[in-house]
């Protein structure tokens, strides 16, 4: 009987101030790499999706990973960096879009001479 009054609960769309979420330096993120963490499942109660901004300090990155089910967009507000994926580098500019799917290693790197701000949207949220 749970489950059905549980499946019954409707969620809520919901408004946050981006200014009421802290910065984290996740694991795996060095040298000055910040995210808010704006759309999750514990924030919001979005069932699938991770929507973050990320702000790196030059000479921040991610280091290389990759993610079993996880699919990515990453879309370049501002700066230049280095994007890795499966061993190839390119530089990325502001307005650039870069899509990740499952099993594929990557990383960024702020190789720009001012931050790099960007988004991430990851579904699902979690693996």
């Amino acid at each position: 009987m749970a489950k059905k009054k549980d499946a019954a609960v409707k969620r809520k769309p919901a408004i946050c101030a981006a200014a009421s979420v802290m910065w984290s330096e996740l694991p795996g993120h060095f040298g000055g790499a910040y995210s808010k963490l704006l759309v999750r499942p514990e924030s919001c109660g979005a069932k699938s999706i991770d929507y973050r901004i990320s702000v790196y300090q030059p000479r921040a990155y991610v280091e290389l990973h990759w993610h079993r089910i996880q699919e990515q967009v990453y879309h370049v507000l501002d700066g230049e960096a280095l994007m890795e994926i499966d061993g190839e580098r390119t530089v990325v500019r502001k307005d650039d879009i870069i899509f990740i799917p499952p099993g594929v290693k990557h990383a960024i790197y702020n190789t720009g001479m001012t931050d790099l701000r960007f988004i991430v949207v990851t579904s699902p949220s979690d693996e």
